[in-house]
């Protein structure tokens, strides 16, 4: 909490909605907010605690708390995708969601990507994640995300509920929708929102929730599971949304969850930050009732790309990785392999199909920078924190005079992107704009 944090009063109106929901332990609330926020981050399976991480997070999986003066977002790993940067509380969704390997999940307001990415950790690869984000802007930064954490899985697209749930009636296994809301969860870290807070934000965005949630179950199969969550305090936008959807929805129903060390619940969760490590959040889970007869649509189909562009890539594929993804698709310009199920995408808006593989030019073939995130390719060229982070600024690296074609400068064990080595020297294919 900084010494201006200080000068900035809660919204009273605020205060008096929490009091009937917190009662004695009110000012043990408000105390908690004078304390520094909390801040967390998730490993990419497999990898081990960042060298700052402290204790873990109970009910997330690879998931760690952090010290606030951390600069863990500011190193070359962060970008090779080794962690994300996540609030641990906002954990909580995914974890109580947690689709498994196969499944269809759609994440319907999904940028930035922290919950987008805990999802695809839990899928393995497989399956089908589709991320949404109407914004166009935000959608660029979450496919960044999707891309930078390696997700092989995973379409992009940026459109509203109301225009996509009619094209895909109960295809989906699983969806989450964190909805946008008043963000009374921020008022710890971002102290100048306890300004912009007005006492009648919680009922307007409860409408627009309530909307959200009605496109999110159009496109639920029966016997699927939805989870809602929102980073906000009021009762309004959680219990009333909850209780005014299932009022109108007979056929879903709460379903009872409970996360390490957290309470157990009936199907909805309160995160308050005095009483957990974490600047507060909601959850809710509920599941649609089975139907005995259920005609599911039918997943999208992709056309190979031409012949001889096919050939290259597979070529550079097998030559690169002894486990090669499958091309199977064409998708603006590039060669991806697309996710098994994926929904029809006719008159949607999509910035990233699957995984991005690379283009043909000509005879050549050039590497896509997800393909190097998704996996670290052969040959590697391990590099010290104060190579990777010149290789992340654009600079050309030394190389041994041995090492000649595409290659991938490593940190830790992780490709940083591709390179092109000859003479001695590492031609630098890291992404224009991605470069510090």
């Amino acid at each position: 909490m900084t010494e201006s944090s200080a000068f900035i009063p809660y919204p009273p109106s605020w205060i008096g909605q929490l009091k009937p929901l917190l009662g004695d332990q009110l000012p043990d609330f408000l105390r908690c907010l004078d304390d520094e926020p909390v801040r967390g981050l998730r490993m990419r399976p497999g990898l081990p605690a960042a060298d700052d991480a402290l204790s873990p997070v109970p009910w997330a999986e690879n998931a760690w708390y952090l010290p606030l003066s951390s600069n863990a977002g500011a190193v070359p790993l962060h970008e090779a995708g080794a962690y994300y940067l996540q609030e641990p509380s906002a954990m909580a969704a995914a974890a109580a969601l947690r689709p498994g390997p196969g499944d269809r999940v759609l994440d319907l307001c999904a940028a930035p990507g922290g919950k987008s990415t805990q999802l695809a950790a839990y899928m393995q690869g497989e399956g089908v994640l589709v991320c949404n984000e109407p914004l166009p802007a935000r959608a660029k930064i979450l496919s960044r995300n999707i891309e930078r954490m390696g997700v092989p899985n995973a379409v992009v697209i940026s459109a509203l509920p109301e225009t996509i749930s009619p094209l895909w009636p109960g295809f989906f296994d699983k969806i989450l929708v964190d909805a946008p809301c008043s963000g009374e969860g921020m008022f710890r870290r971002h102290p100048e929102t306890r300004s912009e807070w007005r006492e009648s934000a919680p009922a307007g965005c409860a409408q627009r929730q309530g909307r959200i949630l009605e496109e999110a179950a159009r496109m639920l199969r029966p016997g699927g599971r939805m989870a809602y969550s929102t980073c906000t305090m009021n009762e309004t936008e959680n219990e009333g949304v909850i209780e005014g959807f299932l009022a109108r929805h007979k056929d879903f129903y709460l379903v009872p969850f409970q996360l390490p060390g957290l309470p157990a619940c009936g199907g909805t969760l309160r995160l308050w930050p005095h009483l957990i490590r974490g600047e507060g959040h909601f959850v809710a889970l509920m599941e649609k009732q089975e139907e005995e007869k259920y005609l599911s649509l039918r997943p999208e189909t992709f056309s190979l790309p031409a012949k001889g562009d096919l050939s290259l890539a597979e070529a550079f594929l097998s030559d690169h990785y002894s486990q090669p993804p499958r091309p199977n698709a064409c998708f603006a310009g590039r060669i991806a392999a697309a996710p098994k199920d994926c929904p029809p995408l006719k008159g949607v808006k999509a910035l990233r199909l699957g995984l991005h593989l690379g283009e043909a030019r000509g005879k050549l073939f050039f590497p896509d920078h997800a393909l190097a995130l998704w996996r670290s390719p052969l040959p590697v060229l391990p590099v010290t924190q104060e190579e990777a982070a010149a290789y992340q600024r654009g600079e050309t690296l030394i190389a041994p005079p041995s090492l000649k074609g595409f290659c991938a400068p490593t940190l830790s064990g992780l490709a940083l992107g591709w390179g092109k080595a000859s003479d001695g020297q590492i031609k630098n294919h890291y992404p224009k704009g991605l470069r510090r």
